[in-house]
């Protein structure tokens, strides 16, 4: 099958197999595979697992982001094909992945943006592929679903961060920098103290005070429940849990949550982190007022019996100031500071 790549200066082509579904058994915390870190010159394969773009402005708003850290990249057609995901079908968008990791130019591979379909994918990734090819791969939201299966399976620590179509604040940039670009944990994590007149912009509380220590795993609630009772299921045992979601009522949380901590994935983790929740209180993105619970209450109830820490607020996942973390590195929580620490670097 030939396909062509372009790249920022020239136009490249190859031609790659189609690859069967590789699968190995999960991988213990030793066998974890830190990729290489970026540097400016750096090219970067750009991939649309999920959601398709073809608005050539928000194009160019993803080559601006890669042109701010100095970075080259090279792009799939199938990437920039139709209006959705089912316009691309889940064999072209499988074969953008494996194409971008076999390809020994390639130093990173970025998510332009998430949506809908991951999850199509997990069952015929050649995840082997993966890991004999270990590189930076970031994004988040419907990405969420690689994030736990590539950890799983490849055994490779992934990045639960920024898509090329996110806004890229200051702070957004300096912990993708940090994450990315240098071989030093990222260390103690705060969120910003901007300020909304007298009023922090993104607060934090602690739910449950205390200190843990445990591999990060985490992403979108939604995501990670449904994948719940499959092979890609998450794995929460002696853990720092993080999620957070967006644009959800509170009885959706409360429905999500409840059912991670039945099928024991609350009280098995180390400690959890609940991220901010856009949108999740507004009465006029949701008005089915099917339960007079807030947010907040509704955290307070699901967590109020667990005997680990848990703190809320924590600027990672839909949201203007994005914190980038490497999902499988060693991390201290501190529910009474409401701090992350990153004890472990992401990349060698």
């Amino acid at each position: 099958m030939k396909r062509r790549s372009f790249i920022s200066t020239v136009a490249v082509a190859s031609t790659i197999p189609l690859f069967k579904p590789v699968f190995v058994n999960a991988l213990s915390k030793s066998d974890f595979i830190r990729p290489k870190a970026l540097k400016r010159g750096d090219t970067i394969g750009i991939i649309a697992p999920a959601t398709a773009v073809t608005d050539p402005d928000q194009i160019g708003k993803a080559i601006e982001a890669l042109n701010y850290f100095g970075l080259n990249y090279k792009i799939e057609k199938n990437v920039l094909k139709g209006e959705g995901y089912k316009t691309r079908t889940t064999e072209k968008r499988l074969d953008d992945l494996h194409f971008m990791f076999e390809d020994k130019e390639i130093s990173g591979v970025f998510c332009l943006r998430g949506g809908y379909g991951s999850a199509q994918l997990l069952d015929k990734i050649d995840y082997d592929l993966i890991k004999k090819n270990p590189k930076v791969f970031i994004g988040y939201s419907d990405i969420t679903a690689m994030h736990l299966a590539i950890n799983k399976f490849s055994g490779l620590i992934t990045f639960h961060g920024p898509v090329l179509l996110s806004g890229f604040s200051n702070y957004t940039a300096d912990y993708f920098s940090k994450a990315l670009f240098n071989t030093n944990p990222i260390g103690k994590i705060v969120n910003p103290e901007s300020k909304s007149g007298i009023r922090l912009v993104h607060p934090t509380r602690t739910i449950k005070p205390g200190k843990a220590t445990g591999k990060l795993i985490g992403g979108n609630l939604s995501i990670i429940c449904s994948l719940m009772g499959t092979p890609y299921e998450i794995d929460t045992k002696d853990k720092i849990l993080f999620i957070e979601d967006v644009g959800e009522e509170p009885y959706r949380i409360d429905r999500m949550l409840t059912q991670l901590r039945l099928a024991g994935k609350l009280n098995t983790a180390a400690g959890i982190i609940f991220g901010e929740c856009n949108e999740c209180n507004s009465d006029g993105l949701n008005p089915s007022h099917i339960w007079d619970y807030s947010l907040g209450e509704v955290l307070d109830n699901i967590f109020k019996n667990l005997n680990i820490p848990v703190f809320y607020g924590l600027t990672f996942g839909h949201t203007s100031d994005q914190i980038t973390l490497p999902v499988g590195v060693d991390a201290e929580i501190d529910a009474d500071e409401r701090t992350l620490n990153i004890i472990e670097a992401g990349v060698i």
